[in-house]
């Protein structure tokens, strides 16, 4: 045999035995999710667990306040998948984090600008100058921009005030911040909870969508099982599209959220899933070249580079 031909059956074998051990030493499934959302439902229903029960794969569920923690987890190796909203992925690529794009979602409602009930803030405009309460790097910090854009406001015409929605809702209510941009269930609770009143909402000033993820390398070495699990959640995002008081309830039980707050979340929320389309595509390109713009990520970025497609291997 000649040396060439030993070398290219050699080079086979041993990434044959690779991917082998690859695929015998999947243990756990880890899965970032926040407080709504079709991953609190496939939650609920062990979706994945039964997926995966007879191959004793265990899935790990961890919770997260916001998408910039999830997407920090995600591209360290702590979280194989996640969903998050469309800013999140942005800063993640640009800080040059290992992760892909592996399905997408069109967020039509569930996300805005609240202020206080009594508030003399009465259009966008009229957040020149004021003080507004967001986390940097999530969805809401797209929307507030998207919002200053539409009424000719630009960023440095308010105060941002950077906070993680647990710290948002107390600032919200004792008035320390005058708007808060956020979304679901925390928008809801907003409104509910904490009087608030919905300036503007999220579909009124931009396209926005919603993402699911994966850590690179969990993805490239397992693409059958990553397969699975999209096939998993979108089988969870149909039933909770048709069953959405039932959703309500799920998603009260697993996060202890108000029943009533997350009704009002449920009724509104976006479910299905689908793959990243070039008009998804499009739309987060436009996200990232408007926070490249203003200076908020180091670089340009081309998100199609980190977009997987299910029949990649």
């Amino acid at each position: 045999m000649k040396r060439r031909d030993f070398l290219r059956i050699a080079g086979g074998a041993v990434f044959v035995a690779t991917q082998a051990h690859a695929q015998a030493a999947l243990k756990e499934i880890r899965v970032g999710y926040q407080k709504t959302g079709v991953l609190v439902i496939a939650r609920q229903q062990a979706v994945l667990e039964k997926k995966f029960a007879s191959r004793n794969v265990g899935i790990k569920w961890i919770e997260f306040s916001s998408g910039p923690p999830l997407m920090e987890a995600m591209s360290n190796g702590s979280v194989d998948f996640g969903a998050v909203g469309d800013t999140p992925p942005i800063f993640a690529q640009a800080a040059g984090a290992n992760v892909l794009y592996i399905a997408g979602s069109s967020i039509t409602n569930g996300q805005g600008i609240l202020v206080p009930k009594d508030s003399t803030i009465r259009t966008i405009g009229d957040l020149k100058g004021r003080r507004i309460g967001f986390a940097k790097g999530t969805s809401a910090h797209n929307v507030l921009i998207a919002a200053l854009e539409k009424a000719g406001l630009t960023y440095a015409d308010i105060t941002p005030i950077y906070l993680l929605p647990p710290d948002a809702g107390p600032a919200f209510a004792n008035g320390s911040i005058e708007a808060w941009a956020i979304w679901d269930p925390y928008f809801a609770i907003g409104q509910k909870v904490q009087n608030g009143r919905i300036l503007v909402n999220a579909y009124e000033v931009a396209k926005t969508n919603s993402f699911y993820l994966g850590n690179r390398d969990f993805v490239q070495r397992h693409p059958a099982e990553t397969r699975e699990v999209l096939d998993g959640l979108a089988e969870a995002a149909r039933w909770a599209d048709q069953h959405r008081p039932e959703v309500a309830k799920a998603l009260a039980a697993i996060t202890g959220v108000p029943l009533d707050v997350q009704t009002a979340a449920a009724d509104r929320a976006s479910f299905i899933i689908g793959p990243v389309t070039e008009d998804i595509i499009v739309t987060q390109q436009g996200v990232a070249d408007r926070f490249h713009a203003l200076g908020l990520i180091p670089r340009r970025i081309a998100v199609r580079d980190i977009v997987w497609r299910r029949t990649q291997t």
